[in-house]
């Protein structure tokens, strides 16, 4: 057996030197938006890109998720189908909202905070599966690829955005707007307050940062490995590569599925609550 890893890593090895400038593949490009159907409303472009096509696919996917696994007949008993509904149900109710929310806000936000957590995750969970949407196509056939719409920053930029503008119309409507905005000045000396009132600011706006840049950079980063990896094979154009990077490739593949995708959609939505709740009683 190892004999055997000796000589196909010898073999990869030999790869000739001109065999780089025979393949070429950007895993950047992977992620380049072209307009598929051009929609333009004065200054407004509403075209349907890539990034388009797979948040609606993620909104029909949990709109599905939610009438299969959380719609049950009153009177029967929970069967598996239900049990993973009230799973996810417990998770985004405890978790998420309790953790985050005050309890007078719960019946308001909950339904927010919960459908963005489900949301992020089938987005994120269509994103590793090969799907023939990548805008192009061999002899004629389109071909398969992965993509994530959540590793474009424009979509967490407008996820956060949500959650940005949220937690500010909450915290004027429940402390009034001269309240609200006094309880960013901490209590400090006045020397001081001409330099932490500024930064204060400043760090309502790093949320809007903080939220869109996490997502972005984790599903672009795992997405931009895993091709990398498999790129190799046609930039050398050596199907020998094969036996070494597309075991890694499938080890950040699964860390990816299992750990990267859920944690992801957790933290943005546990997030959420919290800015949200901090906003409603900002003593806390």
């Amino acid at each position: 057996m190892k004999r055997a890893l000796v000589t196909l890593s010898t073999l990869a090895l030999l790869v000739p030197a001109n065999a780089f400038a025979r393949g070429t593949f950007d895993p950047t490009a992977e992620f380049v938006q072209h307009e598929w159907i051009p929609i333009h409303l004065g200054p407004l472009n509403l075209s349907i890109t890539k990034a388009v096509a797979y948040l609606m696919l993620g909104t029909l996917l949990t709109i599905a998720f939610g009438v299969f696994f959380m719609r049950g007949k009153p009177g029967r008993k929970p069967g598996r189908r239900e049990t993973i509904g009230e799973l996810v149900y417990d998770v985004a109710q405890q978790q998420v909202a309790e953790q985050g929310l005050p309890h007078k806000a719960i019946g308001r936000w909950f339904p927010y905070v919960a459908t963005l957590m489900l949301f992020i995750f089938m987005v994120n969970f269509l994103g590793f599966i090969p799907l023939p949407l990548t805008g192009e196509t061999w002899h004629g056939i389109p071909v398969w690829g992965i993509y994530a719409a959540t590793s474009s920053i424009s979509v967490t930029l407008a996820l956060a955005l949500l959650t940005f503008f949220f937690t500010h119309i909450e915290g004027i409507r429940w402390n009034g707007p001269v309240r609200y905005f006094k309880s960013w000045i901490p209590e400090a000396p006045k020397p001081l307050l001409g330099l932490i009132v500024p930064l204060e600011i400043l760090g309502q706006f790093m949320r809007l940062i903080s939220l869109s840049v996490r997502l972005f950079a984790n599903m672009l980063a795992g997405h931009i490995l895993i091709l990398t990896f498999i790129g190799l094979i046609f930039i050398l154009q050596s199907l020998v590569l094969a036996i070494f990077v597309v075991p890694i490739a499938a080890v950040f593949y699964m860390f990816e599925v299992v750990i990267v995708i859920g944690i992801q959609a957790f933290i943005f939505a546990a997030l959420s609550a919290i800015y949200i709740g901090s906003a409603i009683e900002p003593e806390h």
